[in-house]
């Protein structure tokens, strides 16, 4: 895999939904993991590549893929 920024994802806010943060950029807001691919397949990472449970590839702050609300 080559080498991608760390992406991070956000505590859930109290509205719903997830910051997604790649370095000082906000990706966006997502709101389950079919958002948080769209997200890795626009900064190049190959869904083939794309595990969530991988530490080097994602910073999950505030609970892991299944907490998002």
């Amino acid at each position: 895999m080559p080498e991608h920024a760390r992406i991070v994802v956000h505590p859930p806010s109290p509205s719903g939904g997830r910051q997604v943060t790649v370095g000082r950029e906000v990706l966006g807001m997502a709101y389950g993991v079919i958002d948080l691919y769209e997200f890795l397949r626009r900064t190049g990472v190959s869904m083939e590549d794309a595990r969530l449970d991988d530490p080097a590839l994602i910073d999950w702050q505030g609970g892991g893929p299944g907490v998002w609300s």
